[in-house]
């Protein structure tokens, strides 16, 4: 009876235990992974107009000035302190400016806009994720 008691309590114990962390992994911050989220989406906007050789000056100017505005939350939205992932955070920031200042209008010039944008993604990525 009392092994049952003490197995119990247990179960009992470890049920709060894990409400509790559920709980507090439940308010964490989304706004992390919200950034991410809009940028996947602008970014796969951009890829899709490759695809479809879509490569519209207008769309691509908007979804450029979109992944530009996210891509300036990205480091006090993370908030890591490192060094490297400030660094990084710029690089995007300065790549995208840099395929705005372009202006692609065409679909080789938004290809290489893309490619560059996508490979600073990726270097966060490689080291972040």
């Amino acid at each position: 009876m009392r092994v049952a008691l003490m197995i119990l309590l247990g179960l009992v114990i470890g049920i709060i235990g894990t409400a509790n962390v559920m709980s507090t992994l439940a308010a964490r911050n989304p706004m992390p992974k919200a950034v991410m989220a809009t940028m996947n989406y602008h970014m796969d906007a951009l890829s899709q107009a490759l695809k479809s050789k879509q490569c519209a000056a207008i769309g691509i100017q908007h979804h450029l000035e979109r992944v530009q505005s996210t891509a300036t939350d990205i480091a006090p939205t993370f908030g890591i302190p490192d060094q490297p992932f400030t660094d990084a955070a710029t690089l995007l920031q300065t790549r995208v400016t840099q395929a705005l200042q372009s202006s692609p209008a065409d679909c080789p010039a938004l290809a290489a806009a893309v490619k560059s944008v996508g490979e600073a993604c990726k270097s966060c990525h490689d080291k972040y994720r």
